[in-house]
């Protein structure tokens, strides 16, 4: 009877690992929003890690985060280095290029585990303002596969993303 539990427990981890592996080798979690302001002013408040940092919802998960900004103020070279509490770990963001329409930045996560992601803002004319949407990609390796069985990880960021958004709804359609 033991042995027959040992058999059945040990083929039921090995689908399990069978079917995280399977999985995606990338990931993508996007959302977008509609904002009433044109992209001129909505992309300082992306390019600027300072008022980027007033809205992102990572940010301010961490009252008490400790952060370090290096290089220009804005745009390509802006970093941004982080260690927060554990909603937030410890990393680094930084801009890689900026247009109108679009603003690229590069996360590297030290903590809580190694993650290195490409971020990616883009800024498209809509009758009333500009559609914002908020992107990220990378690799997925097999500890990321297996824990998405058990998390759903689009939904989990995806909620931060549409917190941010709505951040930077706020504060641009306040000040418009």
């Amino acid at each position: 009877m033991v042995k027959t539990i040992l058999i059945v427990a040990a083929v039921g981890v090995a689908g399990l690992l069978v079917y995280a592996a399977s999985k995606p080798d990338t990931f993508t979690i996007q959302r977008s929003v509609s904002i009433k302001a044109p992209a001129t002013k909505l992309h300082p408040l992306i390019n600027d890690l300072h008022q980027f940092n007033t809205w992102n919802p990572y940010n301010l998960k961490d009252p008490a985060i400790k952060g370090a900004y290096r290089g220009p103020a804005a745009g390509p070279g802006a970093h941004y280095y982080f260690e927060g509490n554990k909603d937030v770990g410890k990393g680094s963001i930084e801009i890689t290029a900026s247009a109108p329409d679009k603003v690229s930045m590069r996360l590297d996560m030290i903590e809580p585990f190694e993650g290195h992601n490409q971020v990616e803002f883009t800024l498209a004319p809509v009758a009333d303002g500009a559609q914002v949407t908020w992107a990220m990609r990378g690799a997925a390796p097999f500890m990321y596969k297996l824990v998405g069985i058990f998390i759903n990880m689009d939904q989990m960021v995806g909620r931060d993303f549409e917190t941010g958004l709505a951040n930077l709804k706020t504060k641009a359609e306040q000040t418009s």
